[in-house]
């Protein structure tokens, strides 16, 4: 795709954006069969719109489709599968949880006949911004991180690694399609007990022939704005280096900046697409708050390194929260740039 330069310090989103309340609405009407073929397209490209909007109203270098077509992240994936059954609820009364979506094992070989449909999010994308556009993807770990492997898979491992070939296969599509920029997502790797070789392996296999600008996400999860995972990415280092990403995207306001030397302590020369403003709180940060956190990274990561971004996605905040919060993020980074001397578009 043809854009002009990016500014320093580039502002962009995780993936998700919040859901307007129409489109919950709507959701529970698609859900009981009151919508037609054409309602639904239109509700879920309105839905696309809006995201790309606020985006851009608040003044997002790079922006997303606010996965906006997905639900809980993975979940509406499954659909797309044969080889899965689901299992009866494990919980259904209180509190949404990491115990409450719908599990599933496998019956057979897991199977998607028509990809993962990431390549018709992009085309309309693309067809409804002028912006840049970073595609993002679940991480072959994240994808059946609610699949329980029983028959056709030994374990978990084996059941990712069927799934680095969907996945590959789509970024190729994607790349195809003139995708630049393309995230995986995997908060899996700081959830899912095992061997950051193993993560490393499966996230190389993913992007393998794929020649584009790439990106790994890592978390903690944020149901419900909850974490799930051990709130440190220190053990992962240095054996995660060896990922084939040209950007690591890392979350640190929600975890008032702790890790933020990792750059200096382990000499990394990736860039790093950090996460300045909290999506798992309702305070909504000043700009100065944001200039300060990215003042603080800069002491580590060397300016043309650094994206700046939220942690993770809007998807669990109200819209409201989640646009002042992009002003916030765009006002602060601003700030920075004209301290930096750097005139900004």
């Amino acid at each position: 795709m043809a854009h002009g330069p990016l500014p320093l310090l580039p502002t962009t989103v995780i993936g998700s954006y919040a859901y307007p309340s129409w489109q919950l609405t709507a959701i529970d009407e698609i859900e009981r069969g009151n919508y037609g073929q054409t309602d639904i397209r239109e509700t879920y490209d309105d839905a696309v719109n809006m995201a790309i909007l606020d985006q851009e109203r608040a003044g997002i270098d790079i922006v997303t489709d606010g996965e906006m077509r997905r639900w809980h992240f993975v979940q509406s994936f499954y659909k797309r599968m044969t080889g899965i059954v689901a299992d009866p609820p494990l919980r259904k009364i209180g509190v949404y949880g990491y115990d409450s979506p719908t599990r599933y094992h496998t019956v057979d070989k897991v199977t998607l006949p028509d990809g993962l449909g990431i390549v018709d999010e992009f085309k309309y994308a693309r067809a409804h911004t002028k912006r840049p556009i970073k595609v993002t993807c679940p991480g072959p770990l994240t994808l059946g991180i609610h699949i329980r492997p029983v028959q056709g898979y030994k374990d978990r491992l084996e059941l990712a690694w069927e799934f680095t070939g969907v996945i590959n296969e789509e970024l190729k599509a994607l790349r195809a399609e003139g995708a630049d920029f393309i995230q995986l997502d995997e908060p899996s790797f700081a959830i899912i007990p095992g061997a950051v070789r193993d993560w490393v392996d499966l996230y190389n296999a993913c992007i393998e022939g794929v020649d584009a600008k790439h990106a790994l996400h890592i978390c903690f999860g944020n149901l419900g704005s909850r974490p799930r995972g051990k709130r440190s990415y220190g053990w992962m280092f240095p054996e995660l280096l060896d990922v084939k990403a040209d950007q690591l995207v890392l979350e640190f306001a929600n975890r008032e900046m702790h890790e933020k030397d990792l750059w200096q302590e382990f000499s990394i020369d990736k860039e790093l697409g950090a996460g300045v403003v909290d999506i798992k709180s309702f305070y909504v940060e000043t700009p100065e708050d944001v200039a300060d956190r990215i003042r603080q990274l800069l002491e580590s990561v060397a300016v043309e390194k650094l994206y700046i971004n939220p942690d993770c996605g809007f998807f669990q905040l109200p819209r409201w929260v989640s646009y002042l919060k992009l002003e916030a993020l765009v006002a602060g980074t601003r700030i920075v740039r004209r301290e930096l001397g750097v005139e900004d578009s």
